[in-house]
């Protein structure tokens, strides 16, 4: 279940950093670029944990 849960996240996070981008605030866009990375992470995060179980 950690699986889908991280690659939800990871989905949201990615989804909220790409429209936050397209910001007029440069700040805003920064952020944005920071949350979608986070959320590629957290999707690379669930894959890890579907290959390898839980128990990570």
């Amino acid at each position: 279940m950690g699986e889908l849960t991280e690659k939800i996240k990871g989905n949201v996070n990615e989804a909220i950093g790409e429209m936050k981008q397209h910001s007029k605030d440069a700040e805003t866009r920064a952020e944005g670029k920071k949350q979608e990375a986070k959320g590629k992470a957290q999707q690379l995060k669930g894959e890890v944990k579907g290959k390898l179980g839980d128990d990570i």
